[in-house]
Parts: C-alpha cells; sequence; structure tokens
C-alpha cells in the first residue's frame, strides 16, 4: 500500500464524514449593531430569489427595524416553548428544523446560552446537529465570544464575556465572512437608536462602545480572520512542517491559579502556528486520587474539561520527576513549545539547599524548546455574569445550589418564588422578615428570627438602604455552604427609610461566613446591575414575580450579547 505524501490519518474517514454534512457560514464581527444579522438575512433573500429552499431558524432583532422588516417573506421555523417553573421560554426548535428539512437555516447569535430544559445547553451544539442532518447552515459571531479571547478581551475591553464558544467551532466553518464597518459609523448607527433604545445610548457609548474599545475588538476580529485563513491555506499543500518539533504544550497542576488562562494562551499560540497542542497533567504520587481532596478533584476535572472544549489533547502522565516526565513527552510528541505558570516563591532555607522551581528545571534541561512562563499570579477576577451554565447543572434556578463559585448570574440564585412584591410602602423591619423567609430552605441551620435579628443589628451600625432607591441588606452565615438571595419590589417604597428616592428594589444577600469574598462578589455583582436605569425601571414596573425574573433574565441574555 502507497500512501501520498502529506495524507494524514483518517483523512479520507474525514472527508467521507463531512460530505454528509451541511455546510457552515458564519457571518463575523466586532460588536452588536455591526450588520451581521442584517446581511445573514439579505443573503437568505438572495438565495430565496434562486430557488434555494431557505427558512429562518431563529433570528434576534433586538427591536431593530431594518432587521424586522427583512424578516417579511422568509419562511419562519416557530419557536419551541418550554415550561420551566411556571414560565415560559422560547427557543429555537431543532427538531422542527432538521424535520421541516430545508436546504439552508439561518440561526442567529451562534454563542447563545439555550434556556432550562434545552437538550443541549449552547445553541452551537444545535447548529452542530442541524449541520449533521445535512442542512446548510448561515449563522452570526461576534469575536468576543470565542473562548481562547476570554482573558483578552477582559483585560483590554474590561468587559467579563458570559456566553462563549470553543475555537474549533470557528475552525469548522466552510467560510467565514467579516462583517465591518469602522468604529465612528458604528458609534454613529448607535447615535441615531438603530442598536439600542435612545435611553441605552449614552450608557452604551461610555461603556462598551467608546472607540479605544471598538478598535481593540475591529483588530482582535482582523487577526482571527488573518489566523482562520493561513489555517486553511495550509491544509491545502503538503504538510511536511507537521514532522517538525513545533507542537504545543500546556502544564497544569491540580490547583494551578489560573488554569484557565494558561489553556486560553496556549489554544492562541497553537492557532497562530497551525499546530496541534496538548494540556498535559502530571500525577504525582502524593495526587493520587484516593489521596487529594473532593474540592482538588473537582477543579482539576473542570480544568480538562476546559482544555478538550479549547481544543486540546488532553494527557494524565503518572510520575514522581515532573520535569523528566514533561521533557519525556515533548520529545515522544515533537513539542517545540511548552506554556507554563509562573512558579511560587521557593523559601530562602530550599534555595540554599539547592531546591529549584519547575521552570528553572526545565529551562535547565530542555534543549531546543521554547518555555513561554506565562504570569499567572494574579488571581482571578470574581466573575458576575460570564459563564454560562455547564450541562446538568444549566436549571440551577432554586438558590440552593451554585454548580461553580464563580458563576454570579443573579437568575442563577435567584427564582420566581424568592421574588416579594408589595403594592403598598411597608416598614424595613416587616420588609426583611418576608425576604428572609423565602430561601428559608436553605437556612433550616439558622431560625427566621436569628437572621432578622443578624440583619436589623447590622442596618443600625451602618444601613445599606442607600438613597439610589435601592438596597442590599446582607449576613454571612456558618454552615449555608453557599449564597442565598431574595429580592423585594416596594413599588411605593420603604416607609420608615428616609431617602431623597424611595427605595423600591431591595436585594437580600445571605453568603457562607466561610467565604467572606463571596459576599464582596455577589455586592459588586448587583451594584453594577443596578447602575442601569433600564433594569431598574422594568424589575420595578413588573406585576408579578414571575415578570420580574423574565426581565432580569432578558436583561441578562442582552448584556451577553453585548
Amino acid at each position: 500500500m502507497t500512501a501520498l505524501v502529506g495524507d494524514r490519518p483518517g483523512s479520507f474517514l474525514r472527508m467521507i464524514r463531512r460530505s454528509q454534512r451541511g455546510r457552515f457560514k458564519i457571518y463575523l464581527g466586532y460588536g452588536a449593531g455591526v450588520g451581521k444579522t442584517y446581511q445573514m438575512l439579505l443573503e437568505g433573500h438572495r438565495m430565496k430569489a434562486e430557488g434555494i429552499d431557505v427558512v429562518i431558524g431563529l433570528v434576534e432583532t433586538h427591536g431593530r427595524p431594518d432587521t424586522a422588516k427583512l424578516i417579511e417573506g422568509l419562511e419562519v421555523v416557530p419557536k419551541h416553548k418550554e415550561e420551566y417553573r411556571g414560565i415560559s421560554l422560547e427557543e429555537m426548535d431543532v427538531d422542527a428544523i432538521i424535520a421541516r428539512k430545508p436546504q439552508v437555516a439561518l440561526i442567529d447569535e451562534l454563542a447563545h446560552t439555550n434556556a432550562p430544559g434545552n437538550r443541549n445547553p449552547k445553541r452551537y451544539q444545535d447548529v452542530q446537529e442541524i449541520l449533521a442532518a445535512g442542512i446548510h447552515v448561515i449563522t452570526t459571531l461576534n469575536v468576543q465570544h470565542l473562548e481562547s479571547l476570554y482573558d483578552t478581551v477582559e483585560k483590554n475591553v474590561h468587559v467579563k464575556v458570559r456566553e462563549r464558544i470553543p475555537d474549533w467551532i470557528l475552525g469548522e466553518a466552510d467560510e467565514i465572512v467579516n462583517v465591518d464597518i469602522s468604529p465612528e459609523d458604528l458609534q454613529k448607527r448607535l447615535h441615531d437608536g438603530k442598536i439600542y433604545p435612545s435611553e441605552r445610548v449614552q450608557t452604551a457609548l461610555s461603556n462598551f462602545f467608546t472607540s479605544d474599545n471598538l478598535e481593540t475588538l475591529r483588530e482582535l476580529t482582523l487577526r482571527e480572520l488573518v489566523s482562520q485563513i493561513d489555517t486553511k491555506r495550509r491544509e491545502h499543500f503538503d504538510d511536511q512542517s507537521q514532522m517538525a518539533p513545533d507542537q504545543v504544550m500546556v502544564c497544569l497542576s491540580s490547583r494551578g491559579p489560573n488554569s484557565a488562562r494558561l489553556l486560553r494562551y496556549a489554544s492562541r499560540l497553537a492557532g497562530r502556528l497551525n499546530r496541534n497542542w496538548y494540556a498535559l497533567y502530571v500525577q504525582t504520587p502524593s495526587e493520587e486520587p484516593t489521596v487529594i481532596d473532593p474540592r482538588t478533584q473537582t477543579i482539576l476535572s473542570e480544568t480538562l474539561t476546559l482544555a478538550k472544549q479549547l481544543g486540546a489533547i488532553v494527557f494524565t502522565y503518572k510520575g514522581s520527576d515532573i520535569t523528566e516526565t514533561l521533557l519525556r513527552f515533548a520529545k515522544e510528541y515533537r513539542v517545540g513549545h511548552i506554556v507554563i505558570g509562573t512558579p511560587g516563591p521557593i523559601p530562602f532555607w530550599k534555595r540554599i539547599m539547592g531546591k529549584r522551581s519547575l521552570v528553572e528545571n526545565l529551562i535547565q534541561n530542555a534543549t531546543g524548546l521554547t518555555i513561554v512562563v506565562l504570569d499567572t499570579r494574579e488571581p482571578l477576577v470574581a466573575q458576575e455574569d460570564n459563564e454560562e451554565s455547564k450541562p446538568g447543572t444549566v436549571a440551577n434556578y432554586s438558590g440552593t445550589h451554585v454548580p461553580n463559585a464563580n458563576v454570579l448570574r443573579l437568575t442563577l440564585l435567584l427564582s420566581p418564588n424568592q421574588i416579594v412584591l408589595w403594592d403598598n410602602p411597608i416598614n424595613k423591619r416587616d420588609l426583611l422578615e418576608q425576604l428572609v423567609k423565602r430561601p428559608a430552605n436553605g437556612t433550616r441551620t439558622h431560625s427566621v428570627a436569628d437572621i432578622l435579628t443578624g440583619l436589623m443589628k447590622r442596618e443600625d451600625e451602618s444601613s445599606t438602604f442607600f438613597n439610589e432607591g435601592v438596597a442590599f441588606p446582607h449576613l454571612r452565615l456558618t454552615g449555608i455552604g453557599v449564597p442565598l438571595l431574595a429580592l423585594g419590589i416596594a413599588s411605593k417604597g420603604v416607609s420608615d427609610v428616609l431617602t431623597e428616592l424611595p427605595v423600591k428594589l431591595v436585594f437580600l444577600i445571605l453568603s457562607p461566613e466561610e467565604d467572606p469574598s463571596l459576599q464582596v462578589r455577589l455586592l459588586g455583582m448587583l451594584s453594577r446591575l443596578v447602575r442601569n436605569k433600564n433594569f431598574v425601571e422594568q424589575v420595578v414596573e413588573s406585576d408579578s414575580s414571575e415578570r420580574a425574573w423574565i426581565s432580569i433574565l432578558n436583561f441578562e441574555k442582552e448584556v451577553s450579547h453585548k
């Protein structure tokens, strides 16, 4: 048997599978309002005029009349309605699209997180099913939703992107179209009310839509396109260079700080080099599963899962000598770049005894390798609205369980039955007492009277009922394990609180005594939410706890699309 030069094992099988799959096109942009959905719908109309059977699987207009008008004349597959705890939620109906079997389906917002009850937690997974059914898909995506860019966007744009997709999804696209306008034109569109309602324009211009932010995101988009074009180009050439030792390896530890940052950097580096990359965890005798604690096991499992989502080939090796194991792996798998985090400090007396860090040992013993030491010393910033829910824990609206300490999305901590409305003025003590009773199922070790006494004592020391019309009464409790929230909406205000603006929104926060930082993160997340006047008005004007919860959910979705 003779193999052609450049053939890779399994390539013919991939070609067969690919021929049975729908084609995949992505309209890529650097922000909301650049025209991705508009261009996708225009293409839909062009295809229909050419006799192509095209349907709209899902389109989000966000109230933009020009976009809404383009839906006219195209068949729309009705959304699937899901009842969740008395609330009707709508999502794309994957089964209906597959049953309809059009030639092309237009599906907006690829990075969207589905509502609880759907079989897939993310829309890109829905799209994969539709493609597998032989249906071509055209979709839209903002560059900041790529998983590997999370740290870059947070650092340079100061935005935490909650909804993210693995980079390999973009790599699977048969065609990527950059929808681009200048930042100045985008800001003008915003001024003209073509992106958001007039009351949100100034806030948007002062935060996300600054010139510096837009220029940064635009540059990231262009770089990503260049990378994708280069990758596609290389795939068509004889790839003898794959034999060169230029693969990328990232070194993981069981509880290393900022492992996610390491993985995202390695993913970007491998993408630029167009190389495979590996995530390697060396399990020493002291880290056997029977030895390490459950929390460490959970952290390690989440790290390895993220590595797989980013496209790494994950290995776990056993070895007592970490340096030797890493270098042996690098030699065997033709690794040219090793990415590792900043080593912890070594006590002076150990230095005297000849102790060296893992990085120092690697540099000393590695030959012909590039060692990249990424600064992972600073702690992870708390994330209030940037993590998509994980499979198995996405339907976490009861306020009694939080799947990840960093997931501080309000609708994951608050359910409709933890929201209380009052049509008449109410005094502070009665208000707090009613709120304390709402998450009582998670506070069985503490009586309502004890919690209320603690809250009132805290209020006597320093009131949390502020002049801005909101209040954040809070208390740390031992043994509750997870944060518990309740929301009070007093449309006529709190009668015995004398502030210039009536206090209408009251967020009760009960957090674990064992994790003081969690209370700080919760307060930070809520204070950022209530700075948005539109958000406050929508919640205060709700006529039921269900409507209030839906308003919060819709707002969180809106924020995630920015």
